[in-house]
């Protein structure tokens, strides 16, 4: 397979993208249409090579990536066809009082020419997914896939212009240079998914031209465990969720657990027992474990496990490999919460584990860590999920983490 990476005039390639917008024929239902159905015939016809190259860029067995990123595009582009005609129709307007005898309607319009800055997490899913709603909605798009996933951007640039109107859908393969290159540009909708201080840098950008930014930002997702939850659903829940989803490398992953002090041995015993039975004795040789991204996202981690402050208190796993980038699932009991663990997203598969005589000091504690995407409650007390459920959080979870994919299992492990 080769790379498409090469110099490009982002000027250029915008103004060319620009006059075909222009043009109109973006807007039109037949060219939406027919673009979401070559995703979707794309996405089938290289299933196979979609898995492989992530398999190369994160070490994920193929199943994860099937069942996380092919369906979940799929699943996007037949929702994209189903709902087209209907996101297409002009709604109805409410007339005001002093315009009574006037009707008002409001129209879908696309931005124009747009950028997609997708995330390396989930290589296909962050780029598919949202390039699927700018084509819906009618705009022209510029894709530039995350450099930290090499082998996945390298088969998109290659595959994309095979299935899109190029004249229309662009996909940049390149380095941080080539993002650069592109947020010099003046754009009419700039879509990232990332780290703060990456989307700082974008935001930061599409501020000088005034340009409409869509952000998804990453965060710290807590795990509630109290004394009335069933300890074995939680932890199967949580490894689950946590190692289990791309080794921890999710923005919606369980980025640290609060348990009560009165089942937080018990509870740690299970997630023990339950990392065994996935992963075997010696979680290095699974072949159902995700590996970490990159060298530097390696080195991030480890350095936060090597704090001196954690010093006596990693409880299971710690074990790493440079070579392979390899962490095992990692579990910290009661880190300070001023250390790098607890102030940053972990990203990755250390677990912090932190044990409160109550559910009040849970709360607390996670008021005064980063806001969080989703937390994940495990309780069969009310009052305990309504107090809970009351703190700022963008997703409630009760009982249940990530979507699990304890049914499936690699080869040796059947």
């Amino acid at each position: 397979m080769t790379s498409r990476r090469r110099s490009f005039d982002a000027a250029r390639i915008i103004n060319q993208l620009r006059e075909t917008f222009e043009s109109g024929c973006t807007k039109k239902a037949e060219w939406r249409s027919q673009q979401l159905k070559s995703i979707l015939r794309m996405v089938k016809e290289h299933e196979r090579d979609i898995a492989e190259a992530v398999f190369k860029d994160l070490g994920r067995p193929p199943h994860q990536t099937f069942a996380d990123e092919i369906l979940s595009v799929i699943g996007t582009c037949k929702l994209a066809l189903k709902e087209l005609k209907a996101w297409m129709t002009p709604k109805k307007g409410l007339s005001l009082l002093w315009s009574y005898y006037s009707e008002g309607a409001i129209y879908p319009e696309p931005f124009g020419v747009t950028l997609v800055i997708s995330a390396w997490g989930f290589p296909v899913l962050f780029a598919l997914d949202p390039l699927i709603g700018a084509i819906a909605a009618g705009n022209a798009v510029v894709l530039k896939p995350s450099e930290l996933t090499p082998a996945t951007s390298t088969l998109l640039a290659n595959i994309v212009p095979q299935y899109l109107d190029p004249c229309a859908i662009r996909i940049i393969d390149g380095s941080g240079s080539e993002t650069r290159k592109l947020l010099a540009q003046k754009w009419d909708k700039v879509f990232c998914s990332g780290s703060p201080s990456f989307c700082k840098t974008v935001m930061a950008a599409s501020a000088k031209f005034l340009t409409p930014i869509t952000v998804e930002l990453v965060g710290k997702c807590p795990a509630i465990v109290d004394s009335t939850a069933d300890l074995k659903v939680a932890a199967r829940q949580i490894v689950c969720g946590k190692w289990a989803n791309n080794n921890g490398q999710t923005c919606i992953s369980p980025d640290y657990v609060i348990a009560e002090h009165s089942i937080a041995s018990e509870f740690i015993g299970a997630v023990k027992d339950t990392l065994k039975d996935l992963y075997g004795e010696d979680p290095h040789i699974s072949a159902s474990l995700s590996r970490i991204a990159s060298f530097s996202h390696f080195a991030r981690l480890t350095g936060l496990l090597d704090d001196p402050v954690l010093s006596g208190k990693v409880i299971y796993g710690g074990q790493r490999d440079a070579k392979c980038l390899y962490i095992a699932p990692t579990m910290i009991l009661n880190p300070p919460l001023e250390s790098a663990l607890m102030k940053e997203e972990i990203f990755g598969p250390l677990l912090p584990v932190i044990t409160v005589d109550t559910m009040q000091q849970a709360i607390q504690i996670m008021k005064s860590l980063p806001k969080s995407l989703a937390i994940y409650v495990f309780t069969n007390k009310r009052t305990c999920e309504e107090k809970i459920r009351d703190t700022c959080a963008a997703n409630f979870v009760l009982n249940n983490t990530i979507s699990t994919y304890w049914q499936y299992k690699s080869e040796d492990q059947t």
